[in-house]
This record gives structure tokens, sequence and C-alpha cells, in this order.
């Protein structure tokens, strides 16, 4: 999955919980930005690029979900 597309499914998920979601691209060098979800974040890479299934795993950690809810 591409970072613009784990982005995309957080927002999914969020319309479905009724959280708040959205991206801060200055809280991050280079193409690196903050992705919120409610009160939690994570750091997105570039939105462009595959996330490997280690740091995907660690952006769910991070917002308290889990994968099989995207």
């Amino acid at each position: 999955m591409k970072g613009a597309e784990f982005e995309r499914r957080i927002q999914k998920l969020a319309k479905e919980k009724e959280l708040s979601c959205f991206f801060v691209a200055d809280k991050g060098k280079g193409s690196h930005g903050r992705l919120y979800l409610g009160s939690e974040f994570t750091t997105l890479k570039d939105r462009k690029k595959e996330l490997g299934k280690g740091l995907l795993a660690k952006m769910c950690r991070d917002l308290k979900i889990h994968a099989e809810e995207l």
C-alpha cells in the first residue's frame, strides 16, 4: 500500500468512527508529514512511495488501530 492510499483509508475509517482526520505537511522533513486521527498521530512518509509491512504496523500502532480495519 502506498502512503496516499493509507491516508485515504484512514480518512474513510475516521468518517465511520466519527473522528477528525487531517494531514499536516509542515510537521515533517521533506516529503514527510503528520497524519492525525482523533487525538492520535503518526508520521506519514512520502505519499507516493510504498509502505513496508513493518512501517505500516508501526503507523497503525501509533494511531491505535488494527491493520485489519483498513
